[in-house]
């Protein structure tokens, strides 16, 4: 195995295994595959350790030759992890209660991994943030107890050396990094109070003035808060199981943003549906939000909440990171075809568009070249297997479990941050005996009445809105001061009013005149020829508008509209032209 060469652990009916990474993809010849049904698999932080259960026990191994560290006599172990330093195994089991254990056995356990001693055992019911979380440097554990914090140092589980007690904290989460670590706590309303998220910093927990920052909002049955890697900001997706409005099904959302210097915010989207996805950028000074009704927006935001770049519309639903932070990946996986947009974020330019059907899994290589797509047992059942890719879009392994068997899980070995440096981006797809898969050109749906017409873009079901720029200075209209933009844009009323109200011009005198028999044929109705004549009129207008909107030009609100209104006169126009 050349060094650095990241692993791929790959969990599934027929057993445990390791390939080496791309791009040789090859089994890792020092670890003998595990042939058991495994329940679980992890790495250690630093990606130096292997952990797996297989429902006779739990082994951990050494990545590079595969050489074992220690085994535990656990067959029920459901889930695992290992502390950022290595020094603690974490395991859990399903709480279980017996007629000789009436109380049940302490089902989360912590060992000191090298030597294989129990250092805690302790109750664990709900499988929902079931792991202790840890500050990078093992200073500090934190975990959730009956709707309040506890809190552990220096691996010292024999006592609690804080608490966080306040009205049920429902959720938290720890920052990133070493000290001073900071926790994000979620108290969900009640009794018409609202919910709210506080952010405090260790060990000062006492009360609201000791908060660095705090939040409240209404509509939240749940939350989701992520830290950004510099631990300066959370971002807090707050939740709705049921949307009362009955616009959606998915419930309600919003976003909110939180800052260790007292900032708050609430990220104001441009388009109305939920939120489905929210990532941090790894330089931490910006964050892609995907949402809205599909075809959905992506949008990514600055420390200020404000705009900088909007992908348009697609069909997506998730976001992805590079671990460089230099590419970005938009995909609609799920109930969505796969679609895959590869963007390089400093020139905001895409690079690639790949289509992986049927994906239930997608992850960043380490190396921040490649990515691994997978379609994963109990989402899927059938055509288990996965796929490592270029970023260019070329596929340069491919793995169809046998009939009859299931893929669970494919998960990449990590690395220290810097282990990879930032490469330059290609354009040109990598070379691949397996070749590129691009998403096809999508047909829009055209409606049975309209199907014997020429195609129009006005057959789509929605327009889709092409990406914008929205860094000042970058387009020039951002660029231009307030007054600047004021006049341009009256302007550009001005012109447009003017060209419709232009009359057509008359033939020239020494031509024959244009009759109906010689220009289009005539409804026999001078009425109906009329409305028509005003429809295609109308039309043309509308044609030229798409064309500006294509070119780049921003139109104005009374333009958009009348590119709305297409759909309907061409309908108009049908009904016209069919009833005579």
């Amino acid at each position: 195995m050349a060094p650095g060469v990241p692993l791929l652990a790959i969990r599934g009916s027929a057993g445990t295994s390791l390939l080496c990474g791309p791009p040789q993809c090859e089994q890792h010849s020092a670890f003998s595959s595990d042939c058991g049904v495994c329940r679980c698999v992890t790495f250690s932080r630093d990606g130096t350790l292997l952990g797996w259960s297989n429902g006779k026990g739990v082994s951990v191994v050494k990545s590079s030759d595969g050489s074992s560290v220690s085994t535990f006599d656990l067959p029920k172990t459901a889930l695992m992890g290992i502390s950022p330093l290595n020094n603690i195994l974490v395991t859990w089991q399903p709480y279980t209660k017996t007629q000789d254990s009436p109380q049940g056995e302490a089902n989360l356990r912590l060992f000191d991994l090298q030597s294989g001693r129990l250092v805690k055992a302790l109750y664990q019911k709900k499988v929902d943030s079931w792991c202790p979380s840890w500050s990078d440097d093992e200073k500090i554990c934190v975990r959730s107890v009956n709707n309040e914090l506890h809190f552990y140092e220096n691996n010292d589980f024999d006592s609690i050396a804080n608490k966080l007690h306040m009205q049920k904290v429902s959720d938290f989460a720890l920052s990133p990094g070493g000290q001073p670590s900071k926790v994000a706590v979620y108290v969900p309303g009640s009794k018409g109070a609202p919910s709210f998220v506080r952010l405090y910093q260790y060990p000062n927990l006492g009360g609201p003035t000791a908060a660095l920052a705090n939040k409240s909002f209404f509509k939240a049955d749940k939350v989701t808060m992520q830290w950004n890697k510099k631990a300066s900001a959370v971002l807090v997706t707050a939740s709705t199981e049921v949307d009362k409005t009955g616009a959606s099904y998915y419930g309600e959302q919003t976003l909110h943003y939180l800052a260790v210097n007292g900032e708050t915010a609430l990220v104001q989207l441009a388009k109305n549906g939920p939120i489905y996805d929210v990532a941090w950028s790894p330089s931490s000074s910006e964050f892609c939000v995907v949402y809205g009704f599909m075809p959905a927006k992506a949008t990514v935001f600055n420390l200020k909440c404000d705009p900088v770049f909007d992908f348009g519309t697609g069909p997506r639903n998730a976001a992805y990171y590079s671990p460089q932070g230099h590419i970005l990946v938009l995909a609609g996986f799920g109930n969505l075809r796969g679609q895959m947009e590869v963007w390089d974020v400093k020139k905001y330019k895409q690079v690639s568009k790949p289509q992986a059907p049927d994906a239930t899994h997608f992850s960043w290589c380490p190396d921040g070249e490649h990515i691994v797509t997978a379609t994963c047992a109990p989402r899927l059942r059938v055509g288990n297997g996965y796929k490592i890719w270029h970023y260019t879009g070329s596929v340069l392994h491919r793995f169809e479990v046998a009939s009859g068997s299931e893929l669970y899980e494919v998960r990449w070995q990590p690395f220290p941050d810097g282990s990879f440096p930032e490469r330059p981006i290609k354009y040109q797809a990598a070379p691949s005996e397996l070749g590129t898969t691009q998403a096809p050109p999508t047909q829009a749906y055209r409606p049975p009445a309209l199907r014997h017409l020429p195609a129009t873009a006005s057959s789509k079901l929605h327009e889709d809105e092409p990406p914008q720029d929205l860094r000042p200075g970058v387009s020039g209209e951002r660029s231009l001061s307030k007054t600047a933009l004021k006049n341009q844009r009256k302007r550009e009323a001005k012109k447009a009013a003017k060209q419709e109200s232009k009359p057509e011009p008359e033939p020239p005198s020494d031509s024959a005149p244009i009759t109906n028999s010689q220009s289009e044929p005539s409804s026999g109705d001078p009425e109906t020829d009329k409305k028509i004549k005003n429809l295609k009129k109308k039309l043309k207008a509308i044609e030229e508008l798409k064309e500006q909107q294509a070119a780049g030009k921003v139109l104005q609100k009374n333009q958009l509209e009348k590119i709305q209104k297409e759909e309907q006169l061409l309908k108009e126009m049908e009904e016209l032209q069919i009833g005579h």
